[in-house]
């Protein structure tokens, strides 16, 4: 009975790594097959300290996967329209916190500019004629007394090239025109005087060559023609 008891118990140790004699016997297999809870497996995690440390996990090389590599199909071009689209819904998120800016503005088509300009004075017109229906007699007179005459500023456009060009040829030949008509006038002013020199001159020698039937000078025409001159310049 002693020796069949025994052998239960040492069996028993035997199933548990140990022996009767309490020394580990799986110690020497451990270190021949380097796995187990050998001392050869324990040294490889132990620090400088002597206490457990957790060994970092390395991938290998071949493995490693970069992001929009194309073995996984999700090549650079992709990236970057998902980064483009990711920043483009970012941008839109801002925009709705925002506040709403007011989107009317006086600036029109070019080719539709006066239809909307005569639409806006239409506008103006009725509300002005529904505010001067509103107002007494009374408020009208005084308002009237009051108002000051405001000319509104006209907005000028800048002129291009070719529009200053025209202008300044226009100014120029209007000065041309001006100056050719006043040398016109003078020209006429001067003619009209050489014939009016010309026919007092022709009378006057008329007068002073007059003769009598005799051939001689008509002393007494001369006479009076002298005497005419005098009293023109007294």
């Amino acid at each position: 009975m002693a020796t069949t008891s025994g052998s239960v118990v040492s069996a028993q140790y035997r199933k548990g790594g140990r022996n009767v004699s309490g020394k580990s016997g799986a110690g020497s297999d451990g270190e021949r097959r380097g796995g187990g809870r050998g001392p050869g497996r324990r040294a490889a995690f132990v620090g400088k300290g002597g206490g457990n440390v957790k060994r970092k996990w390395r991938p290998n090389q071949e493995q490693k996967k970069f992001e929009g590599s194309a073995k996984e199909g999700r090549g650079f071009a992709l990236w970057r329209k998902n980064k483009v689209q990711s920043d483009y819904k970012k941008l839109q998120r801002k925009r709705r916190t925002n506040t709403k800016a007011v989107t009317y503005s006086d600036h029109y088509p070019e080719h539709l500019r006066h239809l909307y300009l005569a639409e806006e004075e239409k506008l103006n017109r009725e509300e002005k004629e529904r505010r001067s229906a509103r107002k007494t007699p009374e408020t009208v007179e005084e308002q009237t007394e009051e108002e000051v005459v405001v000319i509104p500023k006209k907005k000028f456009k800048k002129k291009t090239s070719n529009q200053k060009a025209k202008e300044e040829y226009e100014q120029v030949q209007l000065k041309r025109a001006k100056k050719r008509e006043e040398a016109e006038n003078n020209r006429r002013k001067r003619e009209e005087a050489l014939r009016l020199h010309k026919q007092r001159k022709m009378e006057t020698f008329k007068v002073l060559c007059s003769k009598t039937k005799k051939g001689q000078p008509n002393f007494n025409v001369q006479m009076d023609y002298l005497l005419k001159k005098i009293q023109s310049k007294s």
